[in-house]
C-alpha cells in the first residue's frame, strides 16, 4: 500500500519533470528565435563595402542543447563573429583613434532574459 503511494508520487513527480523540460525548451527556442530576427534587423551594416554589406547582419544563428533539466539557447553570429566584439565595445583605431560603440547585442541579450523569465514564471503560477 505505502509502496503504491509511493510509486504513484514518483510517476507524478516524472510527468511534472518532463512536462517543465519540455515547457523550458519550448521558451527557450521561441525567444531564441524571436532575438535572433530582432539581431537581423537591428545589426549594423557595412556602407562603405558593398561586397559585404549585410553579411554582418544575415549571419545570426541560434543553437540549442537541451539536457536533463538543463536547456541551452545560443545565439551567435556564424559568418562574423569577430565582428560582435568590436562592434559592441569601443576600441582603437589604426590611426590611433577610438571607435564609436553601436550596441546592438546587450538590449537583446536583457530583453531575451527578461521574457524567458516572465514566460517560465507564468507557466509555473499557471500549471503548466
Amino acid at each position: 500500500m505505502v509502496s503504491d503511494s509511493i510509486l504513484d508520487i514518483k510517476e507524478i513527480l516524472g510527468e511534472y519533470s518532463k512536462s517543465m523540460d519540455d515547457a523550458l525548451y519550448e521558451a527557450a527556442k521561441e525567444i531564441a528565435k524571436d532575438g535572433v530576427q530582432e539581431l537581423k534587423h537591428t545589426s549594423p551594416i557595412n556602407k562603405k563595402n558593398t561586397a559585404h554589406r549585410g553579411k554582418y547582419r544575415k549571419g545570426w544563428r541560434m543553437d540549442i542543447t537541451k539536457g536533463f533539466g538543463t536547456v541551452e539557447a545560443e545565439i551567435h553570429n556564424k559568418t562574423d563573429y569577430q565582428l560582435t566584439h568590436l562592434l559592441e565595445k569601443p576600441h582603437l583605431t589604426r590611426s590611433g583613434g577610438i571607435t564609436v560603440p553601436k550596441v546592438h547585442i546587450a538590449p537583446v541579450e536583457e530583453r531575451c532574459i527578461k521574457e524567458f523569465e516572465d514566460k517560465i514564471t507564468r507557466k509555473i503560477e499557471g500549471g503548466l
